[in-house]
């Protein structure tokens, strides 16, 4: 028996998430006061709120949208998300910041064309996946060639450069190939690959090898490479069990760099406390394990790897950032999923949220 009606419960995570998340992002904003003037304060913080009242009117539009439409131009969503990113380093039109270039200048606002990318990457691997189904424990006709799909968005992610993006694609790609049905075998062939061209890229891009060494010795260049990090623990670390209280962070002022981007857990866990940072990650977890459940009751494949491949991006990114922030991998600068500020990864964030909700009307009982 089908269900008709959208999931309810994976529907009130997302808005717990958005309203905790714009509570923080308010709280975090707040560091805009010691480096620019209180009107930027209450600008961004406007700005936020209109972006996540357009991300929830289109994640409700996305709900009703039958999602085996995106199967009939997954191609097409998938070329337009490479050319969007080709077009961030053409001259006039991309631009960049701390070194990276991976937005778009769109006069009176900007749009990072990357967060489409893994949108159109998973879209597609969704739509290829359940055409090939025959040949996906074929090393030749299908690891190398679901391979051959990842490397037109690897080698722009990386030419940005945007690795913790990667990063999270890849995890998506991975688990999508592991629910097809792809050999245990070659998924461990491709994490082995995967490490072993970290290592390459480490030697010949510094950002990269400076994120590794800061892992590995946190303490070295305190005042440099390892500021971020050693900034963030002191915050978790000073937020201690119930924190310091809602908007009493002191780091988010001169010390954390990035607070209402990266960083923002880290202001989350010192006004919050290890409740407040525990009880996000709970979130995310159900968020996650609700949305897989949902995958999993579907019997059309596509829409049980589409389910898949989104809750993965979306969860996937969260727990990237979260790890990063605590120090238990290297520093990737992606933001927290809908809590961060960056208008483009919110907005798809939750597009992709309204795709779940409506192939959660398609699951069994």
């Amino acid at each position: 028996m089908i269900k008709p009606k959208a999931d309810k419960l994976f529907f009130l995570i997302v808005l717990i998430l958005m309203g905790i998340g714009f509570i923080i992002f308010f709280s975090a904003s707040q560091s805009l006061l010691s480096r620019t003037d209180s009107a930027d304060f209450g600008i961004v913080s406007i700005k936020q709120f209109v972006i996540l009242l357009i991300g929830l009117v289109g994640m409700i539009i996305t709900s009703n949208i039958p999602y085996k439409k995106y199967q009939k131009i997954a191609l097409w969503i998938f070329i337009t998300s490479i050319v969007l990113n080709i077009l961030v380093f053409l001259p006039k039109i991309g631009f960049g910041a701390g070194g990276a270039k991976r937005w778009l200048d769109l006069g009176p606002f900007t749009f990072q064309p990357s967060e489409f990318l893994k949108f159109g990457f998973v879209v597609y691997a969704a739509c290829w996946l359940t055409a090939e189904k025959e040949n996906i424990k074929s090393f030749t006709q299908g690891i190398l060639s679901f391979l051959g799909i990842l490397t037109i968005p690897t080698i722009i992610l990386i030419k940005e450069p945007d690795t913790g993006t990667f990063l999270v694609l890849f995890s998506s790609a991975i688990a999508m190939l592991l629910v097809a049905g792809a050999r245990w075998k070659y998924l461990l062939l491709l994490l082995l690959t995967l490490t072993l061209a970290i290592g390459v890229l480490a030697f010949f891009k510094p950002y990269i090898r400076d994120r590794l060494t800061t892992f590995i010795n946190p303490t070295k260049d305190m005042q440099g490479s390892s500021w971020q990090i050693n900034q963030s623990l002191i915050a978790i670390g000073s937020g201690g069990i119930n924190g310091r209280g809602f908007g009493q962070s002191i780091q988010k002022y001169n010390f954390l760099p990035e607070a209402i981007g990266d960083s923002i857990f880290a202001v989350l866990s010192e006004e919050f406390g290890l409740i407040g940072s525990s009880t996000i990650i709970i979130l995310y977890l159900l968020f996650s394990l609700w949305g897989l459940r949902i995958a999993n009751k579907v019997t059309d494949n596509f829409g049980r790897l589409l389910a898949l491949g989104i809750v993965i991006l979306i969860s996937g990114q969260a727990f990237i950032n979260i790890a990063a922030m605590i120090g238990l991998i290297p520093l990737t600068g992606i933001p927290l999923t809908f809590i961060s500020h960056g208008g483009s990864a919110l907005i798809i964030a939750l597009l992709e949220a309204g795709i779940v909700l409506n192939i959660s009307r398609h699951r069994t009982t």
